[in-house]
């Protein structure tokens, strides 16, 4: 009934399992507040549990089953599902650095199989080096202590392992030439992030491809967006958007397919991965001269 696949994290997993109960609630022609009711919750609550969004209390998805008719085996399994998603994932012990919103995300780029983002304001945060991201972060929190930087330069370095283990995601990263050109840090870091880019350009598992200022507007004048796809066949893709403080998870389908929509178009109106090859070169040998 559920397809989740071997290592899939928690937040995936509570996806997983919100979905199913969406399903068997629904089968049951049981609305979300009477669902709620049985679990001294509100149907918000329900709402929340149903988009994998909260952690599951086992006695209310016990309540649940039994409520939709859910037989003793299948229920089992279910019950199996909520233990495992209650699991904390590695992000966790960051969570002195690490916002509620942005958890969701991080769980989301772990279990992806697939990362397609574009960036207009900096390099994607999967692909930038430590002294960039520390240059970065020093940007968004300026009252930050010392060991505040680097706690959150380590979680983003740690996100970046997601690129190289076995069954990693496939990362498809369009990059606005802003990006590039802004010298975030000084030259000296800018050169070393350059060099990175030339360097993870040429990985089986990241195509990256350069905006051009000479394309003049383009199909993502909204800004940045991220579309993440999962290898479980129950999950629809999912849309990011961050905002200052906060962030929006889109997966109906007609916004998913807006967001597609706009992606294909940037692909098409990008370089190609080829040729961002020898732009990046070029703009090395740019900063090397200076």
């Amino acid at each position: 009934m559920i397809t989740a696949q071997p290592g899939s994290g928690p937040t995936v997993l509570r996806m997983l399992l919100g979905s199913q109960l969406r399903k068997l609630r629904e089968a049951k022609g049981v609305t979300r507040d009477d669902a709620g009711y049985t679990i001294r919750a509100s149907g918000s609550k329900i709402s929340r549990m149903e988009l994998g969004r909260v952690s599951f209390k086992e006695r209310d998805v016990q309540d649940l089953l039994d409520l939709y008719g859910v037989g003793e085996e299948e229920a089992g399994s279910l019950i199996a599902l909520a233990k495992q998603a209650n699991s904390p994932g590695w992000w966790h012990k960051y969570g002195d650095v690490l916002p509620d919103w942005f958890q969701v995300y991080v769980g989301l780029e772990e279990a992806a199989s697939l990362i397609r983002l574009y960036e207009v304001q900096f390099i994607p945060g999967l692909l930038q080096t430590a002294e960039y991201a520390r240059a970065v972060v020093q940007l968004g929190q300026p009252s930050a202590t010392p060991e505040e930087v680097e706690r959150r330069v380590g979680l983003r370095l740690a996100r970046q392992e997601v690129l190289t283990k076995p069954g990693g995601p496939r990362l498809w990263a369009v990059v606005d030439e802003a990006a590039l050109r802004r010298p975030i840090g000084g030259e000296e870091v800018m050169r070393a992030q350059l060099v990175r880019l030339t360097e993870v350009a040429g990985e089986a598992n990241i195509t990256l491809q350069v905006v051009p200022f000479r394309s003049g507007g383009h199909a993502a004048e909204a800004g940045a967006f991220t579309i993440m796809r999962f290898p479980e066949v129950d999950l629809p893709d999912v849309v990011y958007l961050e905002h200052l403080t906060s962030a929006l998870y889109l997966d109906k389908r007609e916004d998913v397919e807006k967001y597609t929509e706009v992606m294909e178009r940037l692909s098409v109106e990008g370089e190609s991965p080829e040729r961002t090859i020898e732009i990046l070169s070029g703009m090395l040998e740019e900063v090397i001269d200076e």
